[in-house]
């Protein structure tokens, strides 16, 4: 017998209805029979990683003595909602001859399944399908190309790294910042991963560089020269050694800017200085990747990243659309025969756009993007053979088709070429330049040219973003970085030609701030993650690397982070902007975990252990000495402005488990000498905690002492305490004194209180003195809160 095992119940069904027996398909309960052959399924992950407890039932409580947790031996359990399909494949599993790995092509699908044929122990031989589609022609195709399943060992070894290291990110580091924050009397619990974190960050950071930014007014030159084969404007580029200039170029000071026109005006003979044309081409779009499609449908339709994904799920469900969750934008060769019954199915497909551009389509045409040296596990999305009636999809699903077919058309559209001008003046010792671009055949860019209107339901792009995808930050280039206008036409001049000034314009401009993320423009940051690493050295080396999390995970990780009010999304474009809890969370981590830089190379890991360049046994080793490095950064001490508290007094840890207080055994003998007797038993020491309502004092005998009383109480060696009482007690936090000298960063949040800055984990910190009303922290830059940094 032979055994398929697919990931999920439809892609079982469509592989038995291709194999080779050709006989009626008999369904059983958990798998299709068919001749010799029989297709079962895993749904997903049927197993799942063990639980810090289910190694040990010590690691129930979340205790700071007992990190890292470091498995020895990684378990796995049974997921319990998968039980009995998990059964049912384990005991195919047991009467198979042959085990055939169907799971999606990609390093998750690779793990899904070999990962059950570890845990049962299976040594039966193992072959690997690959599907990049569901249609007949597809999968007839892949049965005849199965590979043995040992070629990919190393994908599948990739895919535990994977998991094993966020697993030991999230599981040791969660607890780590969570008891440190709960000690700071933050009642949160701080999810940590290695992707979700610096994402979240990235939100945060853009948040205060809008809140601390400041707009320039500034202003440009153009001047109008006449030419005797006709007129032009050109706009002034100032020298770095122009006076009136910002540090970023920008001319600020109008006064010089009308010196100049004067200047230009008294003086209006000027001349050619330099003419450079050349002919460029540019080479048809790549086909759509994942990120790429939900970037475009983003921007085209305001579809979040999961929306996008889900449907083209269903589209590839439906047989009408290849693998959706690819991170590849090539196609093989060996698929170029398929484009002619793919270009006679938009001609009856019911869009006229489709059907009239794939008329015009030239089927000669090989583009760039059929290149077997670029094909990954899967090759881009692509419409199948199966013809599509757009008619009977959903609105989202026929927009979503239209964009995969539009690109998978424009491959068979010539390159766009144009022949670019550029002319510089020179005048009274000054510069000007004017661009222009002569479009000679349009090309591929055809299909992409603006369309205001929208027919048969499905909107098109409204603006052709042919050279980058990515997010616009907002920031716009001055001086000698200004983007000329380019103009459609400019006249045939040359070196030393006369021109003399006709008339100029000043306009005054003024800095825009930078654009706030939607989950589609983050979804792009965190594909492009090295144009936002701290490091610089590493951009060159971080652009290679896809960026952080995979295709088929990062609109998760948006959409989780939305989920459990890290983040919100508000307005008709769905920017996203984060929570109090989202800056509470970034605030209280170390850059290592903020920044991309320490996850990007992570993934270049990864990609490395893939590729059988590197191994699970290295990454993993690396991982629990960065992971112990963290750790043993947190100082378990107190986070205390100067006269809050007296310097001795020593904050332990909470338990997890409600208001009751931990042992004080963990406080070294000689800090116990420290603290007041306990007046009830007499042999313990009060010591402070954490609790449901705050700051007190308990005895270190506890349970067999359960005496307490509130931090500045009679018996207290604490003085007055500027932190909750008792148990039993709801007063506010005190606030913080701050002299009028000291009052310099006001609280943005609460508009009261003033940072002042705190030690914490060996490290300064800026908390706002307005205690019992808030609660905002936030790190140190250079002396000052990060969040007046910018400030000069």
């Amino acid at each position: 017998m032979r055994l398929f095992i697919a990931e999920k119940p439809s892609m079982a069904r469509e592989i038995s209805k291709c194999l080779p027996e050709n006989k009626n398909i008999q369904k059983r309960n958990g798998y299709f029979i068919q001749g010799d052959d029989v297709v079962t399924w895993v749904v997903g992950h049927v197993l799942h990683q063990a639980e810090p407890g289910d190694y040990d039932d010590k690691y129930i409580r979340w205790r700071s003595e007992d990190l890292p947790i470091v498995p020895k031996e990684w378990k796995l359990l049974v997921t319990d909602s998968s039980r009995s399909q998990f059964e049912v494949v384990k005991d195919l599993i047991s009467k198979a001859d042959l085990v055939v790995n169907a799971g999606d092509p990609d390093r998750e699908g690779q793990l899904l399944v070999d990962e059950v044929l570890e845990f049962v122990g299976n040594t039966k031989p193992v072959q690997r399908i690959l599907l990049n589609a569901l249609d007949e022609k597809s999968i007839h195709s892949a049965l005849k190309g199965l590979r043995d399943n040992k070629d990919f060992y190393n994908l599948y070894q990739s895919a535990l790294a994977r998991a094993r290291a966020d697993w030991l990110i999230g599981m040791n580091l969660s607890r780590a910042y969570t008891l440190s924050e709960r000690r700071k009397g933050h009642k949160v619990t701080l999810p940590i991963g290695r992707v979700k974190t610096p994402t979240l960050a990235l939100v945060v950071r853009r948040e205060r560089e809008l809140e601390a930014f400041k707009p320039v007014d500034y202003f440009t030159v153009k001047v109008l020269y006449e030419h005797t084969n006709g007129n032009f404007w050109a706009t002034w580029q100032p020298t770095d050694e122009q006076k009136g200039l910002d540090p970023d170029g920008r001319l600020i000071n109008k006064a010089i800017a009308e010196g100049l026109v004067e200047t230009l005006s008294n003086s209006p003979q000027g001349k050619i200085k330099q003419v450079t044309k050349s002919k460029k081409k540019d080479p048809q779009r790549l086909p759509l990747a994942l990120s790429s499609l939900q970037v475009l449908a983003g921007k085209a339709f305001s579809y979040d990243p999961q929306t996008v994904l889900d449907t083209a799920q269903k589209l590839y469900e439906k047989k009408l659309t290849s693998y959706p969750r690819s991170d590849c934008e090539y196609l093989p060769p060996n698929q170029f025969e398929d484009r002619l019954p793919i270009l006679r199915n938009f001609m009856n497909c019911g869009d006229n756009r489709l059907q009239g551009w794939a008329r015009g389509a030239n089927p000669s045409i090989k583009s760039r993007a059929w290149n077997e040296k670029k094909i990954t596990a899967h090759h881009a999305i692509i419409p199948t053979t199966v013809p599509c009636q757009l008619g009977t999809l959903t609105e989202t699903e026929r927009n979503i088709y239209f964009l995969i077919a539009q690109s998978y058309i424009a491959q068979f559209y010539g390159e766009h070429e144009y022949e670019q001008t550029k002319i510089t003046v020179e005048q009274c010792d000054e510069s000007f330049v004017a661009n222009g671009r002569v479009v000679i055949e349009d090309g591929w860019k055809l299909l992409y040219s603006r369309q205001k209107s929208q027919k048969d339901g499905v909107a098109s792009v409204d603006k052709q973003d042919d050279e980058d995808l990515t997010d616009d930050r907002g920031a716009e280039l001055t001086g000698k970085e200004e983007q000329i206008e380019e103009s459609d036409h400019l006249p045939s001049v040359k070196k030393n030609d006369p021109v003399t000034y006709r008339d100029s314009s000043i306009d005054a401009k003024r800095t825009k701030p930078p654009s706030r993320f939607t989950p589609s423009t983050l979804l792009q940051a965190m594909k492009e993650i090295h144009k936002f690493v701290k490091n610089e050295d590493l951009k060159k080396q971080l652009k290679a690397v896809s960026g952080i999390g995979t295709e088929a995970t990062r609109s998760n990780i948006i959409d989780e982070l939305i989920k459990r009010d890290f983040m919100k999304t508000s307005g008709k474009k769905q920017v996203l902007s984060p929570t109090q809890t989202g800056y509470l969370l970034v605030d209280a981590l170390p850059e290592e975990l903020l920044y991309p830089d320490e996850t990007a190379i992570w993934e270049e890991r990864l990609a490395l252990v893939s590729d059988g360049e590197d191994t699970l046994e290295a990454f993993l080793s690396d991982q629990i000495a960065f992971l112990q490095k963290l750790i043993d950064k947190l100082s378990f001490g107190s986070a205390v402005p100067a006269g809050a508290m007296q310097p001795n007094v020593v904050r332990t840890i909470t338990s997890n488990q409600g208001n009751r207080p931990m042992s004080g055994n963990a406080i070294a003998p000689e800090e116990l000498a420290k603290f007041k007797d306990c007046p009830q038993c007499k042999e313990g020491k009060l010591i402070p905690r954490n609790g449901k309502f705050g700051e007190f004092l308990g005895c270190n005998n506890y349970p067999t002492c359960k005496y307490t009383e509130p931090v500045g109480g009679p018996n207290s060696s604490s003085g007055s305490g500027s932190f909750n009482g008792g148990r039993n007690r709801t007063e506010p936090p005190v606030n913080i004194d701050v002299p009028p000298s000291e009052q310099k960063y006001k609280c943005p949040r609460c508009g009261k209180g003033f940072f002042v800055p705190v030690e914490q984990r060996g490290r300064t910190s800026w908390v706002c003195s307005n205690r019992s009303e808030c609660r905002t922290t936030c790190s140190d830059v250079n002396g000052k809160p990060s969040i007046y940094a910018n400030e000069t």
